[in-house]
């Protein structure tokens, strides 16, 4: 793969066969910046959407909250290698033809612009809720949102409505992030956690038992799955 993207720069195939190579290595971190490189080239590539979520859960699994800062640089890719996968349309020929640029994204898609401006607004929304600053942080989180519907950004709006007691708004989101990874560990505690809120107690407990499939020793769902057998 290193030989292919020698000879051809930011190369799609070459960079997802590599990041999972990578990921099959359990070098996570190199697989994620792979990943992430590909949606620069072309955001509708869903292969590279499927592994962001995938890293993004084994980073935070391995290395906390903190798991962007030991990331390597995520390379810039040059507008040359955006444009270079576009299919000029039908007919275009001649010296005034105009350069061909990416695709318009569809409803919910995001550029390689509007995926960077969205992780800058999610990073900011992070260290807003360090701070205790919940609102705005879902304003942040809701910017982001906006420009592209990550999974971990909808938890961490979710995290910030449970402390604003917005419970209804809290399992709205969780579902989201449940659409994009049905067995995210984070999504369906916080879902349980405000379904119990809402004294929806048997959702509650289905969502516990659906996270103790994947996480059988998780220790806070656990706690609270005593808590609601005796609510």
């Amino acid at each position: 793969c290193r030989s292919a993207l020698d000879l051809v720069p930011f190369g799609i195939k070459p960079l997802l066969r590599r990041a999972a190579a990578y990921e099959a290595l359990e070098s996570y971190r190199l697989a994620y910046v792979d990943y992430k490189t590909v949606l620069q080239v072309d955001c509708t590539v869903q292969a590279a959407h499927d592994g962001v979520n995938r890293m993004t859960k084994a980073l935070q699994e391995k290395d906390g909250v903190n798991w962007r800062q030991e990331l390597p640089p995520i390379p810039t890719v040059p507008i040359s290698a955006q444009t270079r996968w576009s299919i000029p349309s039908a007919g275009a020929s001649g010296a005034n033809t105009p350069p061909a640029t990416a695709p318009l994204a569809e409803p919910g898609e995001s550029t390689a612009a509007g995926t960077e401006r969205a992780r800058t607004l999610k990073e900011e929304g992070n260290e807003l809720v360090k701070k205790g600053n919940h609102k705005k942080a879902v304003e942040k989180y809701s910017e982001s949102l906006k420009l592209n519907q990550e999974c971990a950004t909808y938890t961490n709006r979710a995290l910030c409505y449970l402390a604003l007691k917005q419970y209804k708004e809290a399992v709205q989101d969780c579902t989201e992030a449940l659409k994009l990874d049905p067995k995210n560990v984070k999504a369906l505690y916080r879902r349980a956690q405000a379904l119990k809120e809402l004294k929806d107690y048997k959702s509650s407990i289905a969502d516990i038992k659906s996270l103790l499939k994947t996480e059988p020793k998780n220790t806070a769902a656990l706690r609270l799955l005593q808590e609601l057998k005796r609510a």
